[in-house]
């Protein structure tokens, strides 16, 4: 629906549709409110058109020429040819033509709400502005604003054509080498993708390991499977600067050494702007690197906040439960308040990584007295007979004054599905005695589990 420049009321305002903004405002539509969706840039979001979906189609297809190695020996023999043009054509397909978000916009519009292109400001308490246009909120204003790559300052690096995940992930070619600024979960998905589709990689990353926020035996394993792959990993490895001519990119690591290559990936991170949102106009620290909320997602009288803004991660699957819960606290519905203690995440290597909740670290700082358990995955039945790219293991972390869960780790061929277990006991603090108790099927993967537990000291 177009329209015309002026003022407008509307029950609610979401500024911001990423998948958590285009549902909440979908949702209290359906309810009958009024609702105002403003979008910059697509309808749905990171996730669908640069994120979540394309990249682990990207993976997806990546897994399948590293399977496609591994029949020798196993079932036979194989011949891999990859071809980058089938996974960016798919991509381009599941974008809906070239990043075009009409279907998404059309399931909002048809849901009864008005859309508005451009960038919002909060510019007063329930009051919001787009483009020349004044939409004055009744009941209130959902922000859903994100983030956006972060680039960090290192001499040389601005004005060179460096990628982010969405230029990477919009490429139609894959270059014959690639330098990854960044070892976390984004850096080391997209690293191992371009290496198996024939790229020269070599991945910095400033911490001492991969994965720096997980397990360090989450870094330990993938920084083996990728010397094995033959993927340079530097770790320890700050930028100092950076170069960029007709022969690519010259990348300065603090310890003396260069990188060279012909692309550039920054993979460093997410960054808000919250000032450009206008917070401060209903009285939230603009400055600040998230916005606090209750555990009904109120921000402030009249704002909610929910998704990456929020500060508790910045996932997909994250901010939908908050809008949820934020739906549900403005239409006034029963609804349970926001817990934070079983965070899932997964990073989509091969082998896949998940972590929910606390690390043993972690868990020591805030707890004292903790219990670790570990398992490996190739010591189980299920990864002996799985033999080619089995590598994996389960780490449990226990509180061990209550005899519960705080954290775990499932890392190994289908470690994000084994995961889903470990973030229901952790989430609904299951007693690890009851966890004892209970029946593993075998030979399953999350058999491994139960070696784990047995292993807590």
């Amino acid at each position: 629906m177009a329209e015309r420049q002026g003022q407008r009321e509307f029950d609610i305002v979401v500024l911001g549709m990423g998948p958590g903004g285009e549902y909440a405002a979908r949702e209290l539509a359906k309810s009958g409110l009024s609702v105002a969706g403003v979008e910059a840039r697509l309808v749905g979001g990171e996730c669908p058109y640069w994120g979540c979906v394309p990249s682990k189609m990207m993976i997806r297809a990546a897994n399948l020429l590293s399977e496609g190695r591994r029949i020798p020996g196993m079932a036979g023999a194989s011949v891999v040819s990859p071809d980058w043009a089938l996974v960016a054509d798919r991509i381009r397909a599941e974008a809906t033509d070239d990043w075009d978000d009409t279907a998404a916009a059309d399931r909002f519009t048809r849901a009864g709400g008005t859309l508005f292109r451009g960038y919002g400001r909060i510019t007063g308490p329930g009051e919001v502005t787009v483009r020349g246009n004044v939409l004055r909120a009744r009941r209130g204003i959902v922000i859903n604003t994100g983030t956006a790559p972060a680039v960090p300052p290192i001499p040389g690096l601005a004005g060179t054509p460096f990628w982010t995940n969405r230029e990477i992930v919009e490429t139609e070619d894959v270059p014959q080498s690639l330098a990854v600024l960044g070892g976390g979960a984004i850096g080391s998905e997209l690293a191992q993708v371009f290496a198996r589709f024939g790229a020269r990689v070599t991945v910095a990353e400033a911490a001492d390991r991969l994965l720096p926020m997980e397990e360090p035996e989450s870094g330990e394993l993938l920084a083996k499977i990728f010397t094995s792959e033959g993927i340079t990993v530097s770790t320890g490895a700050k930028a100092e600067s950076v170069t960029h001519d007709a022969g690519g990119f010259t990348l300065k690591l603090a310890d003396g050494s260069q990188v060279q290559a012909e692309r550039l990936l920054l993979a460093t991170g997410r960054t808000t702007n919250l000032a450009a949102v206008g917070i401060s106009a209903v009285g939230l620290d603009e400055s600040a690197r998230s916005i606090p909320v209750d555990d009904e997602m109120r921000a402030a009288p009249g704002v909610w906040a929910i998704g990456d803004v929020t500060g508790h991660g910045a996932f997909t699957h994250m901010s939908m439960y908050q809008a949820q819960i934020a739906v549900d606290a403005i239409l006034g519905r029963p609804h349970h308040p926001a817990e934070y203690h079983a965070v899932p995440r997964v990073t989509f290597t091969d082998p896949e990584i998940g972590g929910v909740g606390l690390t043993a670290a972690e868990a020591r700082e805030r707890l004292g007295n903790v219990a670790t358990g570990i398992s490996q995955v190739p010591a189980s039945s299920r990864g002996w007979i799985h033999k080619a790219g089995n590598a994996g293991f389960i780490k449990l972390v226990a509180d061990a004054g209550r005899g519960v869960l705080v954290g775990a780790t499932s890392a190994g061929p289908v470690g994000g599905e084994v995961l889903s277990m470990l973030t229901l006991a952790v989430h609904a603090e299951v007693p690890v005695r009851r966890l004892t108790e209970m029946i593993y099927a075998y030979p399953t993967f999350h058999r491994a589990v139960r070696d784990a537990l047995e292993q807590l000291s």
